[in-house]
């Protein structure tokens, strides 16, 4: 790039002219507000504000020159003006060219200038050193740089197993789940390394230019943070597993529950099983039984009329047949080949490949998937969304869905719809009692004092079951806005919905007249609408 335009004075004894040099070779113009800054700093202002303005903005190839003071006989040396930037880590120097018998600064004057500036930190002698040897005036040159900070880099960890509470069972080509190889649990030997944690890496301060302290970013410190049945090296920097089991990551904490392996069936032979850890099962679980595990439990095979409670998740490969008497439930996923006859409840998500007239409900999703992924019968109730081939059936088999707020919402919602009506039952009992010996008293009929003490309980128990509605109500108001504020939720049929199903959306409900396919339902202005896919 060319040389930006700039100004110089030329002084006699006569006058002091102000001589307006071109730039060159697409070098910048000249800004007014610097020429005249300079010359009022000077006491030049006896000039033409129109005709200096025209020298410097009109374009010219010419050396214009504008009458700006009387003559004298002091010349202006060439003179450097010093920014520092706001965070005091540059400093701009820009110079202004001498009068015509003005003198040049020195590299010696230009460093002295910068020291009484008290600016000692990161002085570029080369670029002062490029200055002198060409001059370029009404141009930044940076003559000093702060050391700027290294910012400190923060510790993390690795872990060597699967952290994602949401991970997807693995799917086939064909769409289906291969129900034997799932990658949902995290198993570990013992010995086996956890995690490792890779330290923080301290930062080093800088300088401003003048030789203050700049910190840069601090770095942060973590910790491995772990449970029983884990032993940490000596540097603090790994952690490994003291027996095969099963690894989970909750809460920034790592926990490792040695396996309890039922060889064959939960049945006479084993009873019933109460673990802290978590709970493998080789065989089936078999009808009147239970498993209750802190951790995760896995059946290989079915789990007939069974109860099975488990703080984690649960993985059913061969499928749930509860004969209508069994219940699973689980704080995590539950993943089951099939569900049938039984009540399902998850604290995460639940994946299938069908439902057939149970009770199923997931604070996150329900997806029925695979070849067949239908569901018939029942109620299936999630918090976002429910996803199938099929619901319903040709022969109109009476068939539930509801999505919107967590279904322990919709669950205590009709808990205190009961409870409302049985006390509004009470209360109806009571009423008749208390205004017919009110009628008595204003009539100043005889009451014998049984029958006032009988009276005075039963008026009690009015108040308190009148607080008891209150307080239901409020609760019941409370939980209605949650419900009636679910719209995102969604009920999804990538094959054919059929009558007889009714969907529920928060609030709103809609039972299905016709055969629909490949469709979408959502909540949209109040109402439930169908949406292809």
């Amino acid at each position: 790039m060319g040389k930006n335009a700039y100004f110089r004075l030329d002084i006699s004894d006569t006058s002091v002219m102000i001589q307006i040099i071109p730039p060159e070779d697409g070098g910048r113009k000249l800004e007014l507000k610097e020429v005249t800054e300079y010359l009022e700093i000077k006491g030049l202002t006896k000039y033409n504000l129109k005709e200096l303005n025209d020298a410097v903005t009109v374009p010219t190839q010419e050396i214009r020159q504008v009458y700006v003071g009387e003559g004298r006989a002091i010349h202006e040396n060439e003179q450097m003006e010093v920014t520092v930037s706001g965070d005091k880590m540059l400093v701009f120097c820009r110079f202004h060219a001498p009068s015509n018998k003005g003198e040049l600064m020195t590299e010696k004057e230009i460093l002295g200038d910068l020291l009484s500036r008290n600016i000692t930190e990161g002085i570029d002698t080369a670029a002062i050193q490029k200055f002198i040897s060409d001059r370029q005036y009404c141009v930044d040159y940076v003559f000093a740089k702060g050391t700027p900070p290294v910012n400190g880099e923060d510790a993390w960890i690795e872990y060597f197993f699967n952290t994602n509470h949401n991970l997807r069972p693995k799917r086939n080509e064909d769409g289906s789940v291969d129900y034997r190889e799932l990658n949902t649990i995290s198993r570990v030997e013992a010995g086996q390394v956890l995690a490792k944690l890779h330290p923080a890496v301290p930062g080093k301060p800088g300088k401003d230019v003048y030789g203050g302290p700049v910190q840069g970013r601090q770095e942060k410190n973590m910790k491995l943070d772990f449970a029983n049945n884990i032993t940490l090296s000596e540097d603090k920097t790994e952690i490994r597993s003291n027996v095969t089991g099963h690894v989970s990551l909750v809460n920034g904490k790592v926990f490792v529950a040695d396996v309890y392996d039922v060889p064959a069936d939960v049945d006479n032979a084993t009873g019933n099983i109460v673990y802290d850890g978590n709970v493998t099962i080789k065989g089936n679980v078999k009808t009147g039984f239970s498993v209750t595990a802190k951790g995760d439990i896995i059946v290989e095979g079915v789990v007939e009329a069974a109860y099975l409670s488990a703080g984690g998740q649960i993985i059913v490969k061969r499928g749930i047949n509860g004969r209508s008497k069994g219940r699973v439930e689980a704080k995590g996923n539950i993943i089951s080949k099939f569900i049938e006859n039984a009540i399902v409840v998850s604290g995460g998500f639940i994946e299938t490949g069908c439902i057939l007239h149970s009770q199923v409900s997931a604070e996150a999703d329900i997806r029925v998937r695979g070849k067949k992924g239908f569901v018939s019968g029942g109620l299936i109730r999630a918090g976002n969304v429910v996803e199938a081939q099929t619901m319903g059936s040709a022969m109109g088999t009476v068939t539930q869905i509801e999505v919107g707020a967590p279904p322990a919402v919709k669950v205590r919602y009709d808990e205190l719809n009961q409870e409302a009506a049985k006390v509004k039952e009470s209360l109806d009992k009571m009423r008749p009692i208390l205004v017919n010996f009110n009628e008595k008293l204003k009539k100043k009929e005889a009451v014998t004092p049984e029958k006032v003490q009988h009276v005075q309980t039963i008026a009690q128990n009015f108040k308190k079951e009148q607080a008891k509605l209150v307080e239901l109500q409020a609760e019941m108001k409370r939980l209605h806005e949650k419900i009636q504020m679910s719209n995102s939720a969604k009920i999804k049929i990538k094959g054919t919905i059929y009558p007889g199903v009714s969907i529920t959306i928060s609030d709103v409900n809609k039972s299905i007249k016709s055969e629909r396919s490949c469709t979408k339902y959502v909540k949209e202005h109040g109402d439930i609408v169908a949406r292809p896919m």
